[in-house]
């Protein structure tokens, strides 16, 4: 019985079954509790029909649907297969599609088949969170770790593709350039980039017109710039990031640039160890950093962001070759205090007066970002971290 239940959780392929029955059942819910409870779905299916139209696809249209879209126009072309098929199969083949990507990120990812089963088991709970929503930060999560692992295969062009779509849809995609110094084939992966780039500029004035997606990459940053003013009025669901704990604990409302100058120099600062470029436990603790640092100096961070970041952690904790109780109190830490702080687990009190108030969802992974930073400045990683 104990060896079953061994092989049932160290095998990747148990858990990640159960990834694409929670992203269909939680969709077939959503589906179920009616159009306010798949409200994200409709919003980003309204993105293909906005465009086809010709109709700004950052306006407000309560006829269809509450709150705006605040995805890239490249999004009407990722969201079209979806958006043709009726809600009920659309919203549930958009869940599965999303934990496709993140599962096959997961696989990819250059640790034993335990460990993967483990880094997805950590994830499972954050996983739920963001696939209840309906969003894209699930398959944003596994663009991002595939453009690192594609950079240490070598395969520059898949890395790019990776990039770039997560950039033109939600911006965030661009930190997979955090690993541009580990690319061997520099020319070819910026003739990839520039090429796909250009590529993925055009391809929604296939279907609307060249007017109307130069008029919606202009709208597009006028609805990021108002966004990002509004998150940072304190009190709101958004902004739970390194940012929103200091804002909300004392009251000011301080600048982002105030966080994200230090915030950069601290992230860049590994990238004068050369010497440990060729190291993959160097490259990925990089990666690590990226999906911790793009969540905790966004304004823009809500609770099913943390996909993001959480992937980070377990990436940090994996490759630890000792862990050591500081590494498990910091795990354990990240998997209460963050994975499970909007659950039952926490009284309401306690989630509305101290949780969501002062935006603690995000300490956890902050003290790991600090931590990630101290080793990636300090550590040799040619002996002090592994993969098996």
């Amino acid at each position: 019985m104990k060896s079953k239940f061994l092989k049932f959780i160290s095998d990747p392929k148990y858990i990640f079954g159960i990834y694409f029955l929670v992203s269909a059942a939680s969709a077939i819910a959503k589906y179920l509790g009616g159009p306010l409870k798949y409200n994200n779905y409709l919003i980003f299916k309204n993105v293909f029909v906005n465009t086809l139209s010709e109709r700004n696809i950052y306006s407000y249209y309560p006829d269809a649907h509450f709150d705006a879209n605040h995805y890239g126009i490249l999004f009407s072309i990722i969201i079209a297969p979806f958006a043709m098929l009726p809600d009920w199969l659309g919203i549930v083949l958009w869940n599965v599609a999303n934990a496709a990507i993140f599962t096959y990120a997961i696989h990819k990812l250059p640790f034993p088949n335990q460990y993967k089963a483990f880094f997805a088991w950590l994830c499972l709970q954050e996983f739920i969170t963001a696939a209840v929503s309906l969003q894209f930060n699930i398959a944003l999560t596994g663009l991002l770790m595939l453009s690192a692992v594609y950079v240490y295969e070598g395969k520059e062009a898949k890395s790019a593709i990776a990039i770039l779509i997560g950039f033109f849809v939600k911006l965030y995609g661009i930190a997979g350039l955090s690993s541009f110094f580990f690319i061997k084939n520099k020319l070819r992966f910026i003739g990839a980039f520039i090429a796909v780039a250009v590529l993925f500029f055009i391809l929604p004035m296939i279907i609307s017109s060249p007017g109307f997606g130069l008029r919606s990459y202009a709208d597009w940053y006028q609805s990021l710039s108002e966004k990002n003013m509004s998150n940072q009025v304190l009190g709101n669901r958004q902004d739970y990031s390194l940012m929103g704990i200091v804002r909300r604990i004392s009251g000011a409302e301080i600048s982002n640039l105030t966080f994200l100058l230090p915030g950069i120099v601290l992230f860049g600062l590994p990238y004068l160890r050369i010497k440990q470029y060729k190291n993959l436990a160097f490259q990925m603790m990089i990666l690590a950093s990226t999906l911790l640092f793009i969540v905790l100096f966004s304004s823009g961070s809500e609770s099913p962001t943390f996909i993001i970041a959480v992937s980070g952690v377990m990436l940090w904790f994996l490759m630890q070759k000792e862990k050591t109780a500081v590494d498990i109190a910091l795990l354990v830490f990240v998997i209460i205090l963050t994975c499970f702080s909007f659950s039952d687990l926490f009284p309401k009190s306690i989630k509305e007066n101290y949780i969501i108030k002062y935006s603690l969802k995000a300490l956890p992974c902050c003290v790991v970002w600090f931590r990630v930073c101290y080793e990636l400045m300090t550590k040799d990683f040619a002996k002090d971290y592994k993969f098996a």
